[in-house]
């Protein structure tokens, strides 16, 4: 089988993958039935939570409605968002901020009320935001606290989840690998939820930390879940780009404070390409972005507000301290930035419950698809999802009866002889903003040409390096079977919306051909 000996097996009511906001959240939920094992790659506090800058949206400020944000959402969605798990999202919001804010989540206040801020393609002042651009990390924060504080919540880093578990069909639990002492740890449980962010790290330019890389999408694909909606990924338009620096995100946040996107040559660009201007929808903006540094020759565009008498400094200290750690005074000079992989759309398929299409298995968070963010993600719904749904996940998982089972499949396990950089920077060229037909045939044709194999020790740099090409092939099947160009999927060979597309992909290993439903 090529795994390494098993040096124990743990048992529990449930296992949460991943310890960001919507495993923390289920986690509190699950621990009013149970014992609750969390289960992170690496660092209990590394997740993508912990770098969501932008803020959570929220209709809670005078001048906003849950219809309004609903609103919002469903045309930031370009027509593919579920209505219902919208309505969740916005209906149940409120009351969960709230909660939070009971739990000590601090957000920021001006005169000692809530600041709401205003981002791309919301119409109202709506996200809130905590020490100006440390939001997911205040969240987390205080989920951790309420969870760690449960007497039935346990929580344990490993190097890397290899895979679930399965007995006759159904998830019971899954194999965690530790390569300090080389054993693989099997950890049974009624119930399973996959919490595990986003895929970003399967492209070469991200926002995403080193541990988003779709492990929890291709670990539900090898089990055989329904997969949805993988072809729309959202690009953020503005990452710092410079020599020797990371792709650190730039928030939106600064372009609704005024912040404007300007040529390498000082020119504004975007007053003439939407009515929104800087504070268009993520996709139209990153497109634009990229045509014009295609018009310039250049790498990047600048992002300017300077000028605004220290603005920068006193809003955002986090984003300032970055640029200026790398030579860029953003209250004094434009910072040099191009759209970088951001967010995931898609991802294992959910009801509203998380309840995926594999008994025992639930999904929340990034790596889940819920239908709430359509083609395009709405800025700041995230962490809201995350909140919501992971809470409902939760909820749903804690009347699951049976026992853990002792018996399980051991699964064979994947690695790949490959050079995952070169797969990310095949994902950036031919299934990154701008795709064409014979780009995405080309993907697919060349990952295929990669070689497989199972054997060997297992480690988390070749499981990485699997999950990588897994999604990658996974993203270009379902964009070339989409033959039209909506949200944050753009075709150059298909450019327009069609209504016989206003569905959603669906894929699994069982059924491997893309459908629409």
């Amino acid at each position: 089988m090529g795994i390494e000996a098993i040096s124990e097996v743990l048992q529990t009511d449930y296992v949460v993958i991943g310890a960001g906001v919507a495993g923390l959240r289920a986690a509190i939920e699950l621990a009013k039935a149970g014992r609750v094992l969390v289960v992170a790659k690496d660092s209990l506090r590394e997740s993508s939570s912990e770098y969501a800058q932008g803020g959570v949206a929220v209709a809670l400020s005078d001048d906003d409605s849950v219809a309004l944000h609903e609103s919002d959402t469903l045309t930031a969605g370009d027509g593919l968002c579920h209505l219902e798990a919208v309505r969740t999202l916005v209906q149940e919001g409120p009351a969960a901020i709230r909660e939070l804010i009971t739990w000590g989540a601090e957000f920021d206040r001006v005169d000692g009320k809530l600041y709401f801020a205003r981002e791309g393609a919301h119409s109202c002042h709506r996200v809130l935001h905590s020490h100006g651009d440390s939001t997911g990390k205040e969240i987390a924060r205080a989920l951790y606290h309420v969870a760690a504080a449960c007497p039935n919540v346990a929580f344990r880093g490993f190097s890397a989840v290899a895979d679930l578990l399965l007995h006759e069909g159904r998830v019971v639990g899954a194999l965690a690998l530790d390569e300090k002492t080389g054993t693989t740890v099997p950890i049974l449980a009624r119930a399973v939820l996959l919490a595990t962010g986003g895929l970003g790290r399967v492209f070469a330019a991200t926002t995403n930390p080193d541990v988003a890389t779709g492990d929890g999408v291709a670990m539900a694909w090898r089990a055989g879940a329904v997969l949805s909606d993988l072809e729309f990924v959202q690009f953020h338009p503005t990452a710092l780009r410079l020599p020797g620096a990371p792709s650190f995100l730039l928030s939106e946040a600064l372009r609704g404070e005024g912040a404007r996107l300007l040529s390498v040559h000082g020119e504004r660009f975007m007053v003439g390409i939407h009515p929104m201007a800087e504070l268009a929808p993520r996709d139209v903006v990153s497109r634009a972005i990229v045509e014009q540094m295609r018009r310039d020759g250049s790498t990047h565009v600048l992002l300017d507000l300077s000028g605004r008498g220290g603005l920068v400094r006193r809003r955002f200290p986090r984003i300032h301290a970055t640029c200026l750690a790398h030579g860029i005074d953003l209250d004094l000079a434009p910072a040099p930035v191009c759209p970088a992989a951001h967010y995931a759309m898609g991802g294992v398929w959910t009801d509203l419950h998380g309840r995926t299409s594999l008994e025992g298995l639930w999904a929340a968070g990034e790596v889940a698809c819920t239908g709430v963010h359509g083609a395009n993600r709405l800025a700041s719904n995230s962490l809201l999802e995350g909140i919501v749904f992971g809470r409902r996940a939760g909820h749903d998982m804690a009347a699951v009866n049976p026992g853990a089972p002792s018996l399980f499949q051991e699964p064979s396990n994947p690695s790949l002889t490959a050079d995952v950089e070169s797969i990310r920077l095949l994902a950036s060229d031919l299934c990154g903003i701008i795709r064409s037909g014979a780009g995405l045939r080309e993907a697919v044709q060349r990952l295929d040409d990669l070689s497989t194999k199972t054997g060997g020790a297992l480690s988390r740099t070749g499981l990485e390096c699997a999950a990588t090409r897994t999604v990658v092939e996974l993203i270009a099947r379902c964009a070339l079977a989409r033959e039209e160009s909506r949200g944050a999927h753009r075709r150059i060979d298909y450019p327009k919306i069609l209504q016989a597309f206003q569905k959603h992909s669906m894929i699994s290993r069982s059924r491997p051909e893309v459908r629409f439903e």
